[in-house]
């Protein structure tokens, strides 16, 4: 079954014109491609996106609808992984770019405010943890104890974050660039870069494998996350998204009343390392068993789902030229992450592109795939 974000609305005609000799085209018609592509034709550049499905109907449109700061690992692991000062620079850089896409968004995106909650006593050690490494070095985080759900012992209340119509947002951006000249070309995969015109190719793809990258191919593992959408109910129980147990369990409700959930892919991790964009029982029962213990009651479900995202051994976006070529750039690997870092590393992409390359852009480097291994990690 379709995504629910999908059906909502209908998808909306980005036009027909093309553009001659275009100096760049995109492999990706998600939230990385479309923000690459923006960047670049406000540079002058002409653009062509190509997409083997439509506009946001890959992992943009089927994700949990979450835009928060930070990257895909807790700020204080953060820190010692990569520094106190580039720890601090990261997040500070996604924060600007919540900024900039809520200046974009319109009413597809909501300054809610995230919930990420501890499952139990060890996760509440671990939060509170978080929360005095982001409150210590100067961001804004509340720590919760008062909440309706008293399964959970604590929270982290990040008051600038959002919830959002992914695929509203993105194709709203899409037609943003199509006005500024992007071609856009949906319902058209490209298997081989010979197919394309420009000088330069940018595959924003994420998870879904595009045979484009070279030694690169598989190094961004294809992962698979499964949410489903009740019915509207008259209660209204969360104002703002929420996740835990280690963001394996996530949920927000819609404006019209309903529970939109996603995880649980630790019930059957095994299954869930795949391409194959379907949903599964045991998962699917979780998630329904879930829902009903949130709401006090069973709720009749109205969608069921599946998306692919690009799950990377480190937590850090790949973004930047692909290794042994001069053509071809990537920004992908956001480790369940995308819809903020997908945002900013489209623009990030295409600043490096344009000679401007930003002076974080090195912790990403994609040829650090070539040496990463599960012990390293």
């Amino acid at each position: 079954m379709s995504s629910w974000w999908l059906n909502e609305h209908p998808a909306p005609d980005f036009g027909s014109v093309d553009v001659d000799r275009p100096d760049v085209e995109i492999v990706g018609a998600g939230i990385t491609g479309v923000s690459a592509a923006l960047t670049l034709a406000a540079a002058g550049k002409r653009v062509r996106i190509h997409d083997a499905r439509g506009v946001a109907e890959g992992a943009s449109g089927r994700s949990g609808g979450f835009a928060l700061r930070g990257g895909a690992m807790a700020y204080d692991r953060a820190r010692e992984w990569l520094g106190a000062d580039r720890a601090a620079q990261y997040w500070r850089l996604t924060e600007h770019h919540l900024d900039l896409l809520a200046g974009l968004a319109g009413d597809a995106l909501r300054r809610t405010g995230s919930l990420r909650l501890a499952a139990d006593e060890e996760e509440c050690d671990e939060l509170r943890a978080e929360y005095e490494a982001l409150v210590g070095d100067g961001f804004q985080a509340d720590w919760r104890t008062d909440l309706v759900h008293h399964r959970f012992p604590a929270a982290i209340f990040h008051p600038d974050d959002a919830a959002i119509q992914p695929a509203q947002l993105v194709r709203r951006l899409a037609l943003q660039a199509a006005g500024a000249g992007v071609a856009i070309v949906e319902h058209d995969r490209v298997e081989s870069l010979d197919e394309l015109e420009a000088d330069e190719v940018l595959v924003a793809t994420d998870g879904y494998p595009s045979g484009l990258l070279g030694p690169l191919d598989g190094l961004i593992v294809p992962t698979r996350g499964q949410m489903l959408a009740t019915e509207p109910i008259g209660e209204r129980l969360f104002e703002c998204p929420h996740y835990g147990r280690h963001g394996f369990d996530y949920w927000q409700q819609t404006p019209d009343g309903r529970i939109l959930a996603g995880g649980f892919r630790d019930f059957a991790l095994e299954s869930e390392f795949t391409l194959d964009e379907v949903t599964t029982p045991p998962i699917q029962g979780a998630l329904e068993r879930f829902v009903a213990e949130l709401v006090g009651r069973p709720v009749e479900i109205a969608h069921r789902w599946a998306g692919i995202f690009g799950l990377v051994l480190d937590f850090l976006p790949v973004v930047g030229r692909v290794p042994e070529t001069n053509r071809v750039w990537v920004a992908g690997g956001y480790s369940g992450h995308g819809n903020v870092l997908g945002f900013l590393c489209g623009d990030l992409v295409a600043k490096a592109m344009l000679g401007e390359p930003h002076p974080l852009l090195g912790m990403f480097d994609p040829a650090r795939l070539l040496q990463l291994e599960v012990g390293e990690v």
